[in-house]
């Protein structure tokens, strides 16, 4: 709780004990890997762990990657791409680079290409878009039982980042499939399963951008990619924008989920902290957003690669590792935050790193916060009485975190 200062409990002020902290404290694990069945349950649990071993090797996944989940150390990689290099993926695996997931010069120009859909101004103007369809998509729900990942917070930031790139309203249904392959083989064991749905994207995107290079002048990103130049005049060929239009896809979609869905999980586990949020939407929405992004990232950490040596806390990694930064972890440090493991809708602001730091920031960090707030704010005002019905579960890939389902439903006050 954080205390009020004398003079508003002078002018009556009440102080709210309305804060979720986790159900038990938890011991620091005497041993950890990310794969833990009570990890995967609840990330969390490791963060003591984590903060006491600031540089931990994970042998466990191949390949074997060092984390590192110190805020100070985490923000300070995010700042060094000469050390901590984006340019063989953000992934756990090392994979070529390519379009945004790549170090500058080419991250720069890639990220040229397509910030002007993503600049305040743009935003802006879809945000009666947004607030449109939230409503639309609760308009179409069962109240008695319904499930807030498939029927809500789903399908809202795919069909946003669709119409972005200009995918027809009836083809919107495979992207479910899709987009659940894409966030399951980032971490499978074996990426080999997810294949053939992996393939059918990309091939009906290598028909998009062949339809815009046969038929352009529309003003859709994909549109606008196949008619972009280089300084020397050159186009991209088709694999660049596959390699942006499907990180744009991923990014703009799993993302914005798992924000809401893990807004709302919290929210909904203390009644009296969701109907406080419902009293007050317009003040308590954007803290309840931040306060999510902050103790439940929807990415608990992405990778970079070492280039030389990096000596840390008495570690030496090696060049050419993995090196998860633990956003999460980051985000709950006891000697940034005060009281890292509470949940308050009391919360000071306070920069969080959910979005990264640096060059590589967040591009649809502003629309993210748009479909939150859009989401939350229908939630508010058509389903006040809402409460969970049932336990939910998490999406598989161990370095993200969201509900995979929420089932809920709507109780009506008695008379």
């Amino acid at each position: 709780m954080y205390p009020l200062p004398g003079f508003l409990h002078k002018m009556g002020f009440r102080q709210y004990r309305l804060t979720i902290t986790m159900p038990t404290k938890q011991p620091i694990l005497s041993e950890y890997t990310p794969f833990q069945a009570n990890v995967l349950q609840e990330p969390s649990v490791a963060y003591a762990y984590l903060h006491a071993n600031p540089v931990h090797l994970c042998e466990e996944f191949e390949p074997p990657f060092y984390t590192l989940s110190r805020y100070a150390d985490v923000s300070t990689a995010l700042r060094d791409t000469q050390r901590f290099s984006s340019e063989f993926g953000q992934g756990p695996r090392f994979t070529p680079p390519a379009g945004m997931l790549s170090n500058p010069p080419q991250h720069t120009f890639f990220r040229a290409l397509v910030q002007q859909a993503f600049t305040p101004r743009a935003i802006d103007a879809m945000s009666a878009r947004v607030y449109r369809l939230a409503e639309e998509l609760l308009a179409q729900r069962t109240p008695q039982s319904w499930d807030l990942h498939d029927d809500f917070a789903f399908p809202l930031p795919v069909i946003v980042i669709s119409e972005m790139l200009g995918v027809p309203a009836e083809d919107l249904h495979l992207f479910k499939t899709w987009s659940d392959a894409s966030v399951a083989a980032m971490g499978a064991e074996d990426p080999a399963a997810y294949a053939q749905p992996l393939a059918d994207l990309a091939q009906y995107l290598r028909n998009a951008i062949a339809d815009r290079r046969q038929h352009p002048g529309g003003d859709d990103l994909i549109t606008g990619l196949v008619a972009a130049r280089s300084e020397d005049g050159r186009g991209l060929e088709d694999e660049d924008i596959l390699s942006v239009v499907t990180q744009l896809l991923v990014g703009g979609n799993e993302t914005t989920t798992s924000l809401v869905t893990n807004a709302m999980w919290r929210l909904l586990a203390h009644p009296a902290m969701w109907s406080r949020m419902c009293a007050d939407p317009q003040r308590l929405i954007p803290v309840a957003i931040e306060e999510s992004l902050r103790f439940d990232p929807p990415v608990l950490g992405l990778y970079r690669n070492t280039t030389e040596a990096v000596s840390l806390h008495g570690v030496t990694i090696p060049a050419n590792c993995k090196v998860m930064l633990h956003y999460a972890a980051a985000n709950r440090d006891p000697e940034v935050y005060d009281h890292a493991d509470v949940f308050s809708l009391d919360r000071p602001a306070q920069r969080h790193l959910a979005f990264g730091l640096g060059v590589h920031f967040c591009l649809g960090a502003q629309l993210a916060r748009l479909e939150a707030t859009a989401c939350l704010s229908a939630l508010a005002r058509l389903c006040p009485h809402l409460k969970l019905n049932g336990p939910s579960t998490r999406i598989t890939p161990f370095f993200l975190w969201g509900r995979r389902t929420l089932p809920v439903c709507e109780q009506q006050p008695t008379a």
